[in-house]
């Protein structure tokens, strides 16, 4: 019987850092100019008024508001009101 484990590169694999995806605010929150509001891939959640969207998807916010998560034509929106 072995008293080691296998010294291989499948057992020296490190799995890469997350990226810290998803909502960073909720629904009714107080934000200020050009914070971030999501992070994603793709859009799960489409900019509404008040918002903008960057060139990797993610929505921050173009004026001071409150979060308003809301649907229009079976879309997520974000707004700030």
């Amino acid at each position: 019987m072995s008293t080691h484990k296998a010294g291989g590169k499948a057992s020296q694999h490190v799995s890469p850092a997350g990226k810290r995806l998803g909502m960073k605010v909720s629904h009714g929150q107080g934000v200020l100019e050009g914070s971030i509001l999501v992070r994603q891939r793709g859009t799960e959640f489409h900019p509404g008024t008040g918002t903008k969207k960057g060139r990797d998807h993610t929505i921050y916010s173009m004026k001071k508001g409150t979060v308003q998560v809301g649907q229009k034509d079976g879309k997520r929106l974000l707004s700030i009101i």
